[in-house]
């Protein structure tokens, strides 16, 4: 059995998008802080569902709420670096959703870092959990991976 740690490539993902790294990325130890990556998988995730999903983040009645999270880093990134943020599905229930999320550093195969996060999907008002809207839902499922 091999300790080597799996280390996602790209072909293990369906949607793409650029992340445009800044100055203020990076810390103090001259790479991109650990928290910043979870700022670029918000976006990812985001950018996905208010294009693909149709999500309407500012008036509709469902919107997600993020009840865990976690990152791996496999390589250091820094300013200027030019990224691509990477998402799949990895488990898809009737209010809640788990997203697969890797950084990638432009023209290379395997991610720098890899996280997941969930969403439960709430009435907004309410703040209950909701059937997300069958929009969402088909989005979700076209980059659902087995």
């Amino acid at each position: 059995m091999s300790n080597e740690k799996h280390i996602g490539a790209r072909d293990e993902y369906r949607y793409f998008i650029p992340i445009t790294t800044r100055w203020h990325d990076n810390d103090i130890y001259g790479h991109v802080n650990n928290v910043t990556y979870y700022s670029y998988f918000d976006s990812v995730a985001n950018h996905y569902l208010i294009h693909e999903g149709k999500l309407d983040i500012h008036h509709g009645d469902t919107i997600g709420l993020v009840v865990n999270s976690g990152c791996s880093y496999h390589a250091a990134l820094a300013f200027p670096d030019e990224l691509e943020g990477a998402l799949r599905i990895n488990r898809l229930g009737n209010s809640s959703v788990e997203y697969g999320i890797a950084i990638f550093k432009n023209g290379e195969e395997k991610a720098a870092a890899e996280g997941h996060f969930v969403h439960v999907f709430v009435n907004r008002d309410t703040r209950r959990p909701t059937s997300m809207p069958e929009t969402l839902r088909q989005a979700l499922k076209n980059i659902l991976v087995a």
